[in-house]
């Protein structure tokens, strides 16, 4: 899974946050402050979510609904099929009823998975984390039920609690051992840094959103200028033939298409190993933000 939306290590910080985690944990079975049995359990849980979607019911649904919806389409080409109108008509309806009574089903266990279970604990986890002030670096689309791409608002989405005012100092959970005046006091904990953030990365979320425009000028600039020749040649004037120059103009864009693609990579691969570098400190301790909205969706490519 990679970066997680919050570490253990900061769930573990405020005493308040650790409570009620381990009170969530406990309904479900789950130590949610374990970074490796979450991973495990996310890890596993998508499998089954992305299993749900590709289950025989689904297809067969949208196969029958698809039969139901054309089979009117073939009457006029089939003369059996136009004698017998109203009985393919009922036919076709018939089909579109159980089609989407297979999707509605489908959809409806797919549903039942992402809401029940651990996965349900776990969102309750990062709910109470938000309102505690504790930031959420990265929340997966698939774990609120919403597309890919991260739009919507999702079938599941994070719980909202009332925000709390965080301590003033995070403190470890164990203290050291009693002393023979008395037993020491427990060490605060020393906070991990966040990696810095590099400056090819900044420039790849600033630019991460540009779309490309090389290709299609390129494409229009040599339309142009065959054009132009063709209108030179089938008219009889030379002024056409000035539209050659458009040629070598495309060409230039081309080139510059290709190196902004290749600078675009390197940002993208400086990017990734930046997000590596989190998921590091992350995993030492570190208390992550929340990424931007370019980094979470390289991230919910990657993976």
């Amino acid at each position: 899974m990679g970066l997680l939306p919050v570490s253990g290590a900061a769930l573990r910080a405020d005493a308040r946050v650790r409570e009620a985690v381990r009170d969530i944990g406990a309904r479900y079975g789950v130590d949610y402050t374990d970074d490796a049995a979450v991973t495990a359990l996310l890890t596993e849980r998508r499998g089954s979510l992305e299993s749900e979607q590709r289950r025989p019911a689904a297809y067969l649904g949208l196969l029958t609904l698809m039969a139901g919806m054309f089979l009117p389409f073939g009457i006029p080409l089939s003369p059996a099929l136009d004698a017998h109108l109203f009985a393919v008509l009922g036919a076709a309806g018939g089909l579109t009823v159980v089609g989407v009574a297979l999707l509605v089903h489908a959809r409806t266990q797919w549903k039942h998975a992402l809401r029940n279970g651990p996965l349900a604990g776990y969102r309750e986890v990062l709910g109470a984390a938000r309102a505690h002030g504790i930031p959420l670096a990265h929340i997966p689309p698939w774990l609120e039920g919403r597309t890919a791409g991260g739009g919507g608002r999702g079938a599941a989405p994070i719980p909202t609690y009332p925000p709390v005012e965080p301590v003033p100092e995070a403190h470890t959970e164990t203290a050291t051992a009693p002393s023979a005046t008395g037993p020491a006091p427990a060490p605060v904990a020393v906070p991990v840094p966040v990696p810095p953030k590099p400056s090819a990365v900044s420039y790849y979320e600033h630019t991460a959103d540009a779309g490309g425009w090389h290709d299609e000028v390129g494409c229009l600039l040599v339309l142009a200028g065959g054009g132009g020749v063709t209108w030179a040649v089938t008219v009889g004037t030379g002024v056409g033939f000035a539209a050659l120059l458009l040629v070598p103009v495309a060409i230039w864009v081309w080139l510059a298409g290709r190196r902004r693609g290749r600078e675009k990579e390197e940002l993208r691969e400086e990017a990734l190993k930046y997000v590596k570098e989190l998921e590091a400190a992350q995993a030492a301790g570190a208390r992550v933000p929340e990424l931007s909205p370019q980094l979470r969706a390289l991230l919910d490519g990657h993976h």
